[in-house]
């Protein structure tokens, strides 16, 4: 059988970083075996959902080169919703309730008040069939739940958690639809999954009571459930749920300068027993994807180890990896030279103008004024004149280490520290490089 995966964000704002861990692991997944990856636009809210953040999921999924295999909105699959919850209604496995949410919320305080657990009563079973009338007649729509068998336990065998067991009479039998005939999660996703043939669902550990719900939803109507796996969810560095996880986004990510392949390498082994390493290639990293490796503790984010990893995918990037991003002619040599002092691409900017100029290098003293001035004289360009100059000025003057080389990068770039010397002078060029030791000298 063919595996096939799905990641199913709701169009109600952008994708956070959890999110994107999900879209992630659920690809890989679905590219370890050879399968396929779909997207499925959650988009029943009408009120929430906007055509704006359908168009950024799509973007972000394309930066991070998640290119699903197909694409299904639940607006428009309607009709199937509608007709599964016929097939139901009328097996007996749906029924209407007209609690308000207020009523609901007293019933579940006076069960915690007596120490017991907030499960919904199945009052609304109870009702006959004048009852639901006068209900209706007095303008109560009712909502519908999917009423739950107790008879048998729920199980599965989690591709993360392992062997996981349900008592059904300890859940509450969910509300799949509102009273104005508005789908809740529940039901559209099974129908969904069933309808796409989808194989493999790995999702948070938010989801573990929901998948034991979905369980007998899938039985229900008439199918074998798909394959189910919950991995840990992320936090922050302090080990505590952290609400700027769910502002981390692909855009406040691409603001940063953080590149696709970072996020991917951090996301792909975070909160698994195989280290984090800027692994730019993705076949690697798919390649060692196993969800035996994950781990039931919490997934720690760290900024300052995606960071990290940025800056070490950075240093392997190809000129032809960033040659529309550099700032006009910059080129292959010049990406070469620069990159090992980046963190960003985006720093090859200000590098890029240190060495077109102009510069201000800082105030010297007389005895250095004096050693650039003979440095300016000493200069003779040839294959390697930054190796050549260093030399001839080593045996001239006796200097050495810093002294002999510091006040040079400092004319030169009006830095302390930056690239290979040897490889950024040569950028430079002769004529720049004379005038820049000479204003040095001078100033």
């Amino acid at each position: 059988m063919t595996t096939i995966t799905r990641f199913a964000p709701s169009p109600t704002g952008r994708l956070h970083v959890g999110n994107i861990r999900t879209a992630l692991h659920n690809w890989m997944l679905a590219q370890k075996a050879g399968g396929r990856f779909m997207l499925r636009i959650d988009d029943t809210d009408a009120e929430r959902s906007r055509e704006e953040y359908v168009e950024a999921i799509r973007e972000d999924l394309a930066w991070l080169g998640l290119h699903p295999d197909g694409e299904e909105r639940q607006s428009a699959r309607l009709s199937l919703y509608d007709e599964a919850f016929e097939r139901l209604k009328d097996a007996g496995r749906v029924y209407p309730a007209y609690e308000t949410q207020q009523e609901l919320e007293l019933k579940r305080k006076v069960q915690l008040g007596r120490g017991l657990p907030p499960i919904y009563d199945r009052a609304a079973l109870a009702l006959s069939e004048d009852d639901r009338a006068a209900n209706e007649a007095a303008g109560e729509m009712p909502h519908w739940r999917f009423r739950l068998d107790h008879d048998e336990p729920i199980t599965w065998e989690d591709g993360v958690r392992g062997a996981q067991k349900f008592d059904a009479a300890q859940l509450s039998d969910p509300v799949i639809r509102r009273a104005d005939g508005s789908w809740l999660y529940m039901l559209p996703s099974c129908v969904d999954d069933i309808d796409m043939g989808i194989t493999d669902v790995l999702r948070g550990e938010d989801h573990v009571s929901n998948t034991a719900v979905q369980v007998q939803m899938f039985t229900a109507l008439g199918a074998q459930p798909p394959r189910f796996a919950h991995e840990a969810l992320l936090v922050g560095r302090e080990g505590k749920l952290s609400k700027r996880l769910g502002s981390l986004g692909c855009d406040a990510f691409r603001e940063r300068g953080i590149e696709p392949e970072a996020l991917i390498a951090l996301l792909a082994r975070l909160g698994t027993s195989l280290p984090v390493e800027p692994i730019a290639h993705r076949d690697t990293l798919v390649g060692t994807f196993d969800l035996s490796t994950f781990g039931r503790a919490p997934a720690k984010f760290d900024d300052a180890e995606l960071d990290r990893v940025n800056t070490a995918i950075v240093h392997q990037l190809d000129y032809a990896d960033v040659a529309d991003r550099l700032p006009h002619g910059m080129y292959d040599a010049a990406w070469h030279a620069i990159r090992p002092n980046l963190e960003t691409v985006g720093g090859a900017r200000e590098w890029w103008a240190i060495v077109q100029g102009p510069v201000t290098p800082p105030e010297m003293n007389g005895d250095t004024r004096a050693y650039l001035a003979e440095a300016a004289s000493t200069l003779e360009w040839s294959a390697t004149p930054w190796q050549d100059l260093t030399a001839t000025l080593k045996a001239q003057t006796g200097r050495k280490g810093k002294d002999l080389f510091l006040p040079l990068r400092q004319a030169l770039t009006g830095q302390n520290h930056g690239p290979d010397m040897g490889e950024l002078l040569p950028l430079i060029g002769e004529k720049e490089a004379r005038k820049r030791l000479q204003n040095a000298a001078s100033s």
